[in-house]
């Protein structure tokens, strides 16, 4: 069992802001040093665990390059649309995108990469506020909408988010900024703690939620059932000779008297909703 630390909220947080100023302080020892390098004629470092994103936070040098980020991004994604992500290589990708394979790591170091370029490209689908206002929940509710959306279109989204080392990517940043920023705006000095826990909550309820229809998506496709109707009509007998014996009488009423258990949608909405209120009543909001 891991210990339990004694270190103060305090103490932690002076801790991780001393930690910050000197992350920051060297990396702009480094980029001076690029600097110096690349007017020596030499060339830039780029250590193999700086995240990708630092290398586009600089602007490029030399010759003006054929391909962006963005349209790597764009090609992988098509790609793993189309058939899945085990489909993206370096090789398909090259080809996709029409030039040499050696040619991509002129911009990408591997697949980590793309897989994280890939990863903020999807996540930038989803809108984000103009500007922060009172109603959270609206907010919240439309973030919360548009990373469903995200994931039932990117069926392959939850596993590249398992296997992506990209927590930093910006668009993901930027998602929770607004989450944060919308509970914040409430104006009630709500604990930071406390509303990283609530968006987070939300995050799991819509991961969970689209899990779950993905997971129906296979079974159907597995079984061959093209609707609820060929599944009711599969596992019917089973079920019914289970329930017929008296054991699950409250699952009993809702297989015969549910009128929403087809709707997906509706599920997602009412759960949400119920997340929501919870988060109000919680946080006094």
């Amino acid at each position: 069992m891991a210990k339990r630390s004694t270190e103060t909220a305090e103490d932690r947080s002076r801790r991780i802001r001393e930690w910050l100023a000197a992350w920051m302080a060297s990396q702009n020892e480094q980029n001076e040093q690029n600097e110096q390098q690349e007017q020596d004629g030499g060339r830039q470092r780029k250590p193999d665990d700086q995240p990708i994103w630092e290398h586009l936070s600089r602007p490029p040098r030399g010759p003006r390059p054929a391909l962006t980020h963005d349209q790597i991004a764009a090609a992988a994604v098509e790609l793993a649309d189309e058939a899945g992500l085990d489909a993206v290589t370096m090789r398909a990708l090259a080809k996709r995108l029409d030039v040499a394979t050696m040619g991509l790591y002129r911009y990408v170091r591997g697949k980590d990469d793309v897989f994280a370029l890939m990863l903020n490209e999807t996540v930038g689908e989803i809108a984000l506020p103009a500007e922060h206002t009172s109603d959270w929940r609206a907010t919240v509710r439309r973030l919360a909408q548009d990373m469903r959306a995200v994931y039932l279109r990117h069926t392959w989204l939850p596993r590249l988010e398992s296997s992506t080392y990209a927590s930093v990517a910006p668009n993901l940043l930027a998602i929770a900024e607004a989450g944060l920023g919308a509970l914040d705006a409430v104006g009630r000095d709500l604990d930071v703690d406390e509303m990283m826990a609530a968006f987070g909550t939300i995050g799991a309820f819509v991961r969970g939620s689209a899990a779950a229809e993905l997971a129906q998506r296979e079974t159907y496709q597995h079984y061959g059932w093209s609707s609820d109707d060929d599944m009711r009509q599969a596992a019917g007998p089973q079920v019914l000779g289970m329930l017929a014996r008296g054991d699950y009488p409250t699952l009993a009423r809702y297989i015969i008297d549910g009128s929403n258990e087809d709707n997906a949608d509706w599920g997602f909405t009412f759960g949400l909703e119920c997340v929501l209120d919870g988060i109000a009543a919680r946080l006094g909001l």
